[in-house]
Order: structure tokens, then sequence, then C-alpha cells
């Protein structure tokens, strides 16, 4: 089965993909499809700006097509980044700077009252057009300081550091990551929903 991920991120096509590999998919980009639009994220919610990027792509292939959005919500700042999490430090400013920003922004909240989740909501619209959510939230703190290594379109791995875990994500192998993550909790739900899918069309 062949699957548009409507991202022109590759480390998120290869997350997904390491969180997909059970099923016999193919995995693709709009880029590898030839698509270089971006979509405007410009929704008030997880679910909306995911369902925007599926539904971008679904209007010009007929194949299944997958979306996410995620983003950081730290308690003592209302929930924020949020949705805005890719920007709130302004636009084109590396990971890096994303992470620091992030860091400046906490640094009067002690240690105890740091808490955080990672949220994920990933939107699947199949080739009939019918639409699909499933939510993934992953509890944890900030750290007072970077922690692990500062991953490729990932500025905040190395500040979050799971409930239960002594490591950051950043300080995770990626296999352990996937298998905690916000992001692995939303695609194991849509995995299973796949899996049912297909095995009711071989009935």
């Amino acid at each position: 089965m062949k699957i548009i991920l409507a991202t022109h991120n590759s480390s998120k096509v290869k997350e997904i993909s390491q969180l997909m590999s059970e099923l016999d998919l193919e995995i693709v980009s709009l880029d590898d499809i030839g698509i270089t639009e971006d979509v405007v994220e410009d929704g008030d919610t997880f679910a909306a700006n995911a369902l925007k990027k599926a539904r971008f792509a679904a209007d010009q292939v007929s194949e299944w097509v997958m979306a996410d959005d995620s983003g950081m919500c730290i308690d003592a700042l209302d929930g924020q980044p949020g949705i805005h999490s890719a920007r709130w430090a302004g636009d084109d400013v590396s990971d890096r700077a994303k992470a620091e920003f992030t860091l400046v922004k906490m640094e009067n909240v002690p240690v105890g009252e740091r808490g955080a989740s990672f949220n994920t909501v990933a939107a699947l619209i199949a080739p009939d057009g019918s639409e699909h959510l499933f939510e993934g939230i992953l509890r944890g703190e900030i750290m007072t300081e970077l922690r692990g290594p500062i991953r490729p379109h990932l500025p905040y791995d190395c500040l979050f550091k799971p409930e239960g875990y002594d490591q950051t994500y950043a300080q995770m192998s990626p296999d352990e990551k996937c298998r905690i993550s916000h992001r692995g909790i939303a695609f194991n739900k849509l995995k299973k929903y796949l899996r049912e899918q297909t095995l009711n069309q071989n009935k």
C-alpha cells in the first residue's frame, strides 16, 4: 500500500517510516511526488493543522494520505508554544536558537514546576475521502539546560525528558524514542486502524 505523508520534512518521513515499518507500506513525501508548495498552518488546534495538510495532499492524489501536527505545551507558559512550536522563536531561526529561546522563557520557572507535554494529532484520509484522527500525548518536564544532540527539525528533543525516564528525547536512541514518543502513540493508533482495514479487505 502506498501512503503519501504530507510533509517536506525528511526527518519526519524517516521517523514515521520507522514507526510504520511493521506494515507493508510505501511511504513517500510531498517532495517525492513533485509537490513543492507549503501549507499555511493557520489552524487553532493540532487537529485542524493536521487535517489541513492532509486535505491539501488528498486533493492532488488518489492514494491514502496522512499528515500530523505536533508541538510542545509547557504548563508554566499556559500551554505555549503549542501549535506555534515551529515558529515561536521567530521565522528562519536555527534549531539551537529555538531550544535556547525556550530556556530563556523558562529561566524563572523552578525545578518541580517545569511540567510539559508533547502532543501529536495524526490525520489519515482514505482514497474514498473519509477522514480519521489519532492523538498522542506524552507528559514530561523541561530541563534547565540542553541535554543531548540537537537533531535537525527537532529542536525541543534536547529539553524534554519524558516522565519515568532519566534521558531527554535527544539522549535516547531513535528506536527508543519512537517506542515511547507522542508521535509514536498517535501513529501506533493509526497503524492499528490501517491493519484492521487491510484485514477487512482480505476477508
